[in-house]
């Protein structure tokens, strides 16, 4: 039996391999990844603070200096409150405020419970042990089980696309600068590009977050649908506020996508 093809992102037995590293955080990067620890510990302190990871192009090693953005997961011993998600925001402005080198910090929070939960163990479990980099703490992932490239997984990652059109929708419309439609751009082509990626995942039998590649492993399956990809992953690359590239990619493959999906995968477990 041979091993996984190289470059798909797999260990040789076939489980996804954690896509960041402490060690592959660029040069730039490296101040405001250890002022992120130390504001984190002295913000939450261990009462609040389980662990705390990176995620991204900034442990990945792909972050370019003044265009990418910092991205953190916290764990909580306790479910998040109003007072936790408020501090979360505070911290995250506050980075952005104090380096240039990041565009933008964005900062989850979740409780140890439902990151470790049966629900949720196909994909913020997954996404915590394959595409987070622990910063501080106990790192959750020994908890987690190994993951493949399957149709179980491609369901309860992207299965739910079809719940986020209306809002889509709602905020096209409501769009009435070019900036607020660049930040709907950057977030709707990202999660495209995504989505397009695990729809074929379990057939290319790989992982990536690279968007580039992503389009083009869904190219190479839906070739009629190949430039609208192509476009979303430039879009997500350069974010634009260009009202026609919006439509296309919110009316035209959003919602072709979301009954593909559901055709080829079925729809995600629903959450309360």
């Amino acid at each position: 039996m041979t091993g996984p093809e190289p470059g798909r992102g797999l260990h040789p037995d076939g489980t996804i391999a954690r896509e960041g590293a402490p060690d592959r955080v660029p040069a730039a990067f490296r101040p405001v990844v250890d002022t992120t620890r130390r504001r984190v510990a002295a913000l939450f302190g261990p009462d609040r603070l389980h662990s705390a990871y990176l995620y991204g192009s900034i442990p990945r090693g792909t972050a370019v200096p003044g265009v990418s953005d910092l991205d953190l997961l916290l764990a909580l011993h306790a479910e998040p409150t109003a007072a936790d998600r408020a501090d979360a925001e505070t911290l995250g402005a506050g980075l952005d405020r104090d380096f240039p080198a990041i565009d933008g910090a964005g900062v989850l929070v979740f409780g140890t419970d439902t990151l470790l939960s049966p629900l949720e163990r196909h994909d913020l479990g997954f996404f915590l042990a394959c595409l987070c980099t622990p910063l501080l703490g106990e790192d959750l992932a020994a908890r987690l089980p190994a993951y493949r490239p399957d149709p179980l997984l491609a369901r309860e990652t992207n299965g739910d696309l079809a719940l986020a059109l209306p809002g889509w929708r709602a905020r096209l419309a409501a769009a009435a600068g070019g900036e607020e439609r660049r930040r709907l751009a950057r977030g709707v082509s990202r999660r495209l590009v995504r989505t397009g990626f695990t729809l074929v995942m379990p057939d290319w039998n790989g992982w990536t977050s690279d968007l580039a590649l992503s389009a083009e492993v869904f190219a190479a399956r839906y070739p009629a649908r190949a430039d609208q990809m192509r476009l979303a992953a430039a879009t997500a690359r350069t974010p634009t506020p260009d009202p026609a590239v919006l439509t296309l990619l919110v009316t035209d493959l959003a919602p072709w996508l979301a009954a593909e999906y559901t055709a080829v995968h079925g729809p995600k477990a629903p959450r309360p």
